[in-house]
């Protein structure tokens, strides 16, 4: 016999509730584990590499809404300038996905701002903007770290940030970008994501620094740049290992059109 909708919903309550009990005390449930998806994606301000002064917010849109991540790093992301239109990049790449944001500025820009952003499925709060050092003499590009608090469906608080270091050739100003986000990361008492852009590839001395505060997500990792014939990477996703993350899957999404990086998505589980 079917029983009726009320009633069977009654008899579940009434199971989940003596579920939730053991040895007389109640479980908590922020202690079971998290399964967190995460985006790195380097947008190139929405301009595809094939289509010059063509800006393409929907194709961004669609790369992220097709893996559907719980958290997304972007960087070159534009706001109120000439070459993108007069609009939040950012914020309206968070309403095509159904995602909240916070952009971090970097730069002024052709009458606008630039820099890094951060997109969640979840409650975000306490969101900083970090401002990384730079070798005065190498004129080189300001460059932020941007930080969010994240409260995870299970009730559990992490934190994440989204970064983009220098692009000069030469790595001093990298260097010092990546021994800052160290020590910023040293006092970070939650447990800790950053994504994004780091201008270097694994077994230069900015990744090196990097590995000795957090474990990147990928050893082996696949090219992300350029999209077409890819032949470094140098995007990367990583987390402090003091807190009790587990990788379940890295991969470079084959995304050719939208942006001149590919983006990359992790799986982690937080215990």
């Amino acid at each position: 016999m079917k029983l009726p909708k009320h009633v069977f919903l009654s008899i579940l309550a009434a199971i989940l509730a003596s579920c939730a009990i053991q040895n007389g005390n109640k479980l908590d449930v922020t202690k079971s584990p998290a399964t967190i998806r995460v985006m790195a994606y380097n947008i190139h301000h929405a301009n595809p590499p094939s289509k010059p002064d063509f800006i393409d917010i929907d194709a961004i849109a669609k790369a992220i809404k097709d893996q559907n991540p719980d958290l997304v790093a972007l960087q070159e992301v534009d706001v109120n300038t000439i070459r993108s239109g007069k609009f939040n990049q950012a914020e309206e790449i968070a309403k095509k996905v159904g995602m909240s944001f916070f952009f971090a500025k970097a730069i002024d820009h052709e009458g606008g701002d630039y820099g890094v952003a951060i997109l969640s499925k979840y409650p975000m709060s306490e969101t900083s903007i970090y401002k990384l050092p730079t070798e005065a003499s190498t004129k080189g590009e300001p460059r932020v770290l941007a930080t969010a608090k994240i409260i995870l469906p299970n009730g559990k608080a992490i934190r994440f940030g989204s970064t983009h270091l220098d692009a000069q050739r030469p790595a001093i100003n990298r260097e010092l970008q990546i021994k800052e986000i160290n020590r910023l990361a040293t006092m970070e008492m939650l447990p800790f994501i950053i994504a994004g852009d780091f201008n270097a590839v694994p077994g230069s001395t900015v990744i090196n620094l990097l590995d000795q505060n957090f474990t990147r997500s990928c050893q082996k990792c696949e090219f992300t740049i350029p999209v077409i014939t890819p032949v470094k990477t140098i995007d990367f996703i990583a987390f402090k290992p003091s807190t009790k993350f587990s990788v379940q899957s890295t991969k470079v999404i084959p995304e050719r059109y939208a942006s001149d990086h590919l983006p990359v998505i992790s799986v982690l589980k937080l215990q």
